[in-house]
C-alpha cells in the first residue's frame, strides 16, 4: 500500500572500516582527498566521480542531486552541465554550495563546502567536444529542468539534429558549461564499530589550513 507506514528504524548495518588518525593525515586538505579519491577510483571506478551537489535559492530552499566530478586541481572542483537548470537557477542566486562523495566499498564520505564560479566558454566547450556525440545532441536539445509534454518531443528533437548534423559538428550551446566549487572547508568522514566515527575537518584560518577532530 502506498500511503503504509513503513518503519524501517530496525535495519542496521555495521562499519567495519579501520580509523583515521589525524596522524595519518595530509595537512594539505587537496592532498588527502587525492589520496581517498585514488582508492575510490581503485576500488569501486564507476562510482567514485559520483556526488552529491546541494545547493539553495535566494530565499535558502535546498536542492541536492548527483552529478558527475569532471576536474579537479588546487583551484577546485568542476562540474558541467546546463547554466539554465535549477541548479543553474540556484548558483545564479546564491553562488555557494556543497558537494559530497559518498565511497560505499570503503565506508567513506568527503564534505567540501566553498563558492561556485561558472568556467568560461572555451573550458565548457572543450570539454562539450570530447563527448560522444549522442551526449552532444542531448545537451544541445535539451532546456535542462523546463517542462515539457512529452519524451516523443525529446525524441523528435534529437532525431533533427542528428539529420541535421550528420557530421556531428554540434557547437556547444552558450547555455551550457562549468562550474568550480573553490573549497573554504572540507570534512572527511570514516565509518567504525559502534558508530564511533572518524570525522575531522580542515577549515581556512588566514590562509592556513587548520585540522579539527570533530565528534560523530
Amino acid at each position: 500500500m502506498a500511503n503504509q507506514n513503513r518503519d524501517v528504524s530496525a535495519l542496521r548495518r555495521e562499519y567495519v572500516a579501520s580509523g583515521l588518525h589525524k596522524s595519518e593525515l595530509n595537512s594539505d586538505p587537496f592532498e588527502q582527498f587525492q589520496t581517498w579519491f585514488d582508492q575510490a577510483l581503485e576500488a569501486h571506478p564507476d562510482d567514485a566521480t559520483s556526488m552529491t551537489l546541494a545547493t539553495a535559492d535566494s530565499e535558502g530552499r535546498p536542492a541536492a542531486r548527483i552529478v558527475l566530478l569532471k576536474q579537479f586541481d588546487r583551484h577546485g572542483y568542476c562540474w558541467f552541465t546546463d547554466f539554465r537548470s535549477e541548479k543553474g537557477q540556484h548558483l545564479a542566486q546564491n553562488p555557494y554550495a556543497e558537494i559530497l562523495f559518498y565511497w560505499y566499498g570503503l565506508e567513506r564520505q568527503v564534505r567540501i563546502r566553498g563558492p561556485v564560479e561558472q568556467l568560461d566558454y572555451n573550458t565548457g566547450a572543450h570539454y562539450f567536444n570530447e563527448r560522444p556525440v549522442g551526449s552532444r545532441i542531448s545537451a544541445a536539445i535539451s532546456h535542462q529542468s523546463a517542462p515539457i509534454d512529452s519524451r516523443t518531443t525529446l525524441e523528435s528533437a534529437v532525431a533533427q539534429m542528428r539529420e541535421e548534423h550528420a557530421d556531428g559538428n554540434i557547437v556547444c550551446p552558450e547555455t551550457w558549461g562549468g562550474y568550480r566549487l573553490i573549497p573554504e572547508r572540507f570534512e572527511f568522514w570514516q565509518g567504525r564499530e559502534n558508530r564511533l566515527h572518524d570525522r575531522f575537518s580542515y577549515e581556512l584560518h588566514d590562509g592556513q589550513w587548520q585540522i579539527i577532530r570533530l565528534q560523530p
